[in-house]
């Protein structure tokens, strides 16, 4: 977590926080929808009552403390978990299994890759899967590597790469699949600080330039406003919607001058606060 001064605990939260389920706009064009789902694990309610929108397009950021539910949600729209009451929707239909136009990036990158073969055969995993025919790949696995940086690296395996072109090379071979929705599990949690802010301005404009919705799972509240159009706040013991937190903030960002705006500190102040009343509530 970040960093700065506690504060009292406000009497009421800001107007730009939603306090309890999702406010949505229910805009036309959704990619996911969360309907009243439930989760049960072993006995015990993980996920209670979620109902959430995630428009196409958008950019949703979840944060909360540990017991939350924020992977869980994630694995719903997997297709890695099922509720037990409710339903997820993916473009309007309930989601039956994992999806082809869904691609997670996860945090462990070094075990998502096949460490037996180069950067340009993993991204070939994905056509492969898609049966695109093996003279068509070349081409799209050249393009695929070039758009994260990786163009000098095709022919290099897993070991041979930084943490960070390990997290590149992930992220090109889901883009391989083409998905509609991309999920990120805390993608960029065990790299270092400049290679975390470089990935972060990459992927925003791999987003802006595939459409993709994002479900961006995080601890760093400043990366969640960096990122997001929207930050889902969660609670926890059940994970329940606490509070949803507009991002207001002009595009393209840029690392120092969006950080420095007065909008930025207002909603780190605001997120700081949430955050720490709900690890208060879930010490009770």
């Amino acid at each position: 977590m970040n960093s700065i001064p506690a504060a009292t605990k406000p009497a009421k939260l800001p107007a730009s926080i939603v306090e309890g389920a999702d406010a949505r706009t229910r805009p036309a064009d959704i990619a996911i929808a969360f309907d009243h789902v439930d989760v049960e694990l072993g006995g015990r309610r993980i996920i209670d009552d979620l109902t959430l929108d995630i428009a196409a397009g958008e950019f949703v950021c979840v944060v909360g403390p540990s017991g939350s539910g924020k992977t869980t949600a994630l694995r719903l729209i997997a297709g890695l978990v099922k509720p037990s009451r409710g339903t997820v929707l993916f473009r309007g239909r309930p989601l039956e299994g994992s999806s082809r136009d869904i691609a997670v990036v996860f945090q462990d990158y070094s075990k998502a890759l096949l460490p037996w073969r180069t950067a340009a055969q993993n991204v070939s995993l994905a056509l492969e899967a898609r049966n695109l025919p093996a003279k068509e790949r070349p081409v799209l696995i050249a393009e695929l590597l070039a758009k994260v940086g990786l163009q000098d690296h095709a022919g290099k395996y897993p070991a041979e790469m930084s943490g960070g072109m390990q997290q590149r090379l992930q992220i090109a071979r889901c883009l391989a699949q083409k998905p509609a929705v991309l999920l990120m599990d805390e993608p960029f949690g065990a790299l270092d600080a400049m290679t975390r802010q470089s990935l972060q301005d990459e992927i925003l404009e791999i987003v802006r330039s595939s459409g993709a919705s994002v479900f961006f799972v995080t601890h760093d509240l400043e990366e969640a406003i960096y990122l997001g159009d929207r930050i889902i706040g969660l609670r926890s013991n059940p994970g329940r919607i606490g509070a949803t937190f507009q991002v207001d903030l002009p595009r393209p960002r840029d690392q120092l001058s969006t950080r420095e705006q007065p909008e930025f500190l207002r909603l780190r102040r605001e997120l700081f606060d949430f955050i720490k009343d709900a690890e208060h509530e879930r010490g009770r």
